[in-house]
């Protein structure tokens, strides 16, 4: 039972039959006006306590009887400037936005990218409305891309939306399905790469296949080869760590061609061999050539399955073509 003491500070006990779960999935449950993404981050940032000690782990596992306090903060005083941008938008009704996002565009501002950004365009775009739905600085984000991955995304207008959605991405209710060119061509032609992901040691920027990492896989397969060269294939997540394709696929030996930080240590040599027009293509792709083509929910209202689909962009159809003389 939640009671509530004031605006700010609520609690919540775990009742048996919430024994063993995880505390942000009991949290959910006690809290519906909150999606679970909001809540584990409170968890992660100490905002919920235990008998006046903070637990800051999402997965701790709740015991019958034990009573959680939590904080919720006020609003962030700093707003999002709406920054008007074209956005190439698939799909959009009163609960959601399905937009094709164009590489080289940040998805929400974060140091050293404070605005012109994805979420400064769809302020812009939406206007008040979109305001605090699953927090100040991401408002209705439930999923990423990096900077220079382009493809679709859908966005939560209202906090109904923005809970159902975040529930079906953490449960893997969503298809998602990538286009890449890679260096080399991965064999088998039809695999699925299993490693765990979490921050290389070497550099705390980036990521890698470590021991002690998250658990990842990712199925794929080769779409068509160009010699042994590159090839085009399509890659769908079984999880959703950062940069995870990008990361599988060079720990695989066929790292994404244009990828500036995970292009493995014969990228020189395999570049130098391409023929010229090929070479001049990839020189001028400036991003990753990684791109999310398909994207499938049941709408949050409805619960009826809707399926979006969108081409390569034309830098990358440029490329393959290129490729076609190998």
């Amino acid at each position: 039972m939640v009671v509530g003491t004031n605006s700010d500070i609520r609690r919540a006990e775990v009742l048996a039959a919430d024994a063993g779960t995880r505390l942000d999935r009991m949290l959910a449950a006690r809290f519906a006006d909150f999606s679970r993404s909001r809540l584990k981050r409170l968890v992660e940032q100490g905002h919920v306590t235990l008998d006046d000690k903070p637990i800051d782990d999402p997965a701790f596992k709740v015991k019958t009887g034990q009573i959680f306090t939590v904080a919720f903060p006020p609003l962030e005083s700093e707003t999002i400037e709406p920054q008007p941008m074209d956005l190439n938008i698939v799909f959009e009704d009163a609960h959601v936005l399905v937009l094709d996002k164009p590489a080289g565009i940040v998805v929400h501002p974060a140091p050293g990218n404070p605005d012109r950004t994805l979420v400064n365009a769809l302020v812009a775009h939406c206007g008040d409305s979109l305001t605090g739905i699953g927090g100040v600085r991401r408002p209705g984000i439930v999923h990423r891309l990096d900077k220079d991955t382009s493809g679709l995304m859908v966005i939560a207008k209202t906090e109904a939306a923005h809970r159902a959605l975040s529930t079906d991405f953490a449960t893997r209710r969503i298809t998602r399905a990538y286009q890449a060119l890679v260096w080399g061509v991965p064999t088998p032609r039809t695999g699925e790469i299993v490693g765990p992901i979490g921050r290389n040691p070497r550099d705390r920027k980036t990521m890698a296949v470590v021991a002690g990492g998250k658990a990842a896989t990712t199925r794929y397969k080769v779409l068509k080869s160009f010699g042994t060269t590159a090839a085009l294939i399509e890659c769908r997540l079984g999880s959703g760590r950062t940069h995870q394709i990008r990361v599988h696929l060079l720990n695989k030996g066929s790292p994404i061609m244009g990828d500036p930080v995970y292009r493995g240590r014969h990228g020189a040599a395999r570049f130098a061999r391409l023929p010229p027009v090929a070479r001049q293509a990839l020189a001028g792709l400036q991003r990753q050539a990684l791109h999310a083509y398909l994207l499938g929910f049941r709408h949050p209202a409805t619960g009826e399955y809707q399926e979006f689909k969108t081409a390569l962009p034309s830098q990358i159809v440029d490329l393959l073509h290129k490729l076609e003389d190998i």
